[in-house]
């Protein structure tokens, strides 16, 4: 029979992963992330995100660099009229616009996630896809999404880019 733990002894432990996890989601979503040795990361908000800041908590980043070197840039869609050709055009305009603010360039970029609302629209996305990252383009995952994309939107992106 395995020994037991004293209740005390897991409570103390019980409370050392609650207050490590509260102090995970404060760097997740609480604004700016002070920079530190060790891999800690900085927040860029974005506008809309400053705008909401004296209302509520934001719900996400739009991007974080990490100080090891690389950034995350979350999903990025197109919420207005048009064909896949010009959300797909859009979106990675969008990309690219916070790569930059954030140091880097579409030509760094490692990895992508394509989101799409319909799968039929994958060879014209592709299409408008094709060359924007360079001559070594990311790996990437394109999924469908069951349900469809947030908004209006037909196609959502993010990426993770070196600096």
């Amino acid at each position: 029979m395995p020994a037991t733990q004293p209740v005390s002894s897991r409570r103390s432990a019980f409370r050392s992963l609650l207050a490590a996890a509260g102090a995970t989601a404060a760097g997740l979503f609480g604004g700016k992330a002070h920079a530190a040795p060790g891999g800690a990361t900085v927040t860029i908000p974005d506008a809309a995100q400053q705008a909401e800041a004296p209302k509520q908590a934001p719900l996400f980043s739009a991007v974080k660099v990490h100080t090891g070197g690389l950034v995350f840039v979350a999903g990025k869609g197109y919420h207005e009229e048009g064909d896949i050709k010009l959300h797909t055009a859009k979106v990675l305009d969008a990309l690219e616009s916070e790569l930059k603010k954030a140091g880097s360039s579409m030509e760094k970029v490692l990895k992508v996630n394509v989101y799409l609302h319909d799968l039929q629209d994958y060879a014209a996305m592709n299409e408008v896809f094709r060359g924007r990252f360079g001559a070594n383009p990311p790996v990437r995952t394109t999924i469908a999404a069951y349900g469809g994309i947030p908004g209006k939107s037909l196609v959502e992106m993010d990426c993770i880019a070196a600096l």
